[in-house]
């Protein structure tokens, strides 16, 4: 992924060379080149997708295509860390070497204390939170009114999959992850990520990001410290967040990154919004529309 986004964009080419030089490793061979599994480890993973987002930014804002500040910022989990770096609190330096860490620590608690992740949907939070307390699973997503991901040690995580319809749902599917993220499993993680967090440098956010944790809007180098602590072991309250930046007035939603789930869980959690994919595609697509001849056609 990003391959076609660097051969195009001086200024995503430039990312992912400050990638590897942050690392001191070739991320950009694995994000272009994988081999898959590879590339789906965790402690490449984040980064991965961290720097792609990123790169996608650099390549709208090379374009002029983006005139307006953002009013807030917010990111889904690893997305928080990319937010920060959106809204001034961490250089991608330290922003891309704490996610490096960050899926260290997380990779390393799943080996130790094997768990898994499903999502359930057609139940809302309620229900869900139920499925949990008799399966034994946490939530660790709360994506939108009818998406909730749960998870948990492998046990309980195959007994909330054989009690999910019971109690209303209409499907559980299991996801391909490397442990129960965001559950009480992920505890050493944090421990290691406090520390981590400790010694990095924050700044106040130049842009309000609205939290996974809480679903608030902080500013404060400090208070964005400990959420990204917290939010290792509580929930991704996702359609919370949403909400949150709704009832604060925002109208429309930009999603920078390799896919469009994010735009997709905000038409989901208010369906009038303004919603917009800014991805390697998308980018590619008015590249090549701005290149060729007004009244012409490509087949």
């Amino acid at each position: 992924m990003g391959h076609a986004l660097a051969q195009q964009s001086p200024a995503a080419r430039e990312v992912f060379e400050r990638a590897d030089a942050v690392l001191s490793r070739r991320l950009s061979d694995i994000c272009f080149d994988g081999p898959e599994d590879l590339l789906r480890q965790t402690v490449n993973t984040q980064p991965a997708i961290m720097t792609v987002s990123l790169a996608c930014l650099a390549t709208a804002q090379e374009a002029g295509d983006l005139r307006e500040q953002p009013s807030y910022v917010a990111g889904h989990s690893l997305g928080e860390y990319t937010a920060a770096v959106a809204g001034g609190a961490l250089s991608f330096e330290d922003g891309l070497l704490l996610v490096q860490e960050r899926g260290r620590l997380m990779q390393a608690a799943g080996e130790e204390t094997p768990g898994g992740m499903i999502a359930v949907l057609g139940l809302d939070e309620a229900a869900a939170e139920k499925l949990c307390a008799e399966s034994g699973a946490q939530i660790c997503n709360v994506n939108s009114p009818e998406q909730t991901v749960i998870g948990g040690s492998v046990e309980a995580v195959a007994r909330a999959m054989g009690l999910a319809r019971s109690f209303g749902a209409r499907r559980a599917v299991p996801l391909a992850v490397s442990g129960a993220f965001h559950t009480e499993l992920m505890q050493p993680a944090a421990v290691g990520m406090a520390a981590a967090l400790a010694r990095a440098s924050f700044r106040d956010l130049d842009v309000p990001l609205v939290t996974n944790g809480t679903a608030t809007a902080i500013s404060e180098a400090s208070l964005l410290r400990e959420e990204l602590s917290y939010q290792l072991t509580h929930a991704v309250l996702w359609r919370q967040s949403v909400e949150r930046m709704l009832a604060l007035g925002v109208t429309a939603f930009v999603e920078f990154g390799p896919g469009q789930v994010l735009s997709g869980l905000v038409k989901r959690i208010e369906p009038s919004a303004a919603v917009r994919t800014v991805g390697e595609r998308e980018l590619l697509e008015k590249a090549a529309s701005l290149s060729t001849p007004s009244g012409s056609g490509v087949a």
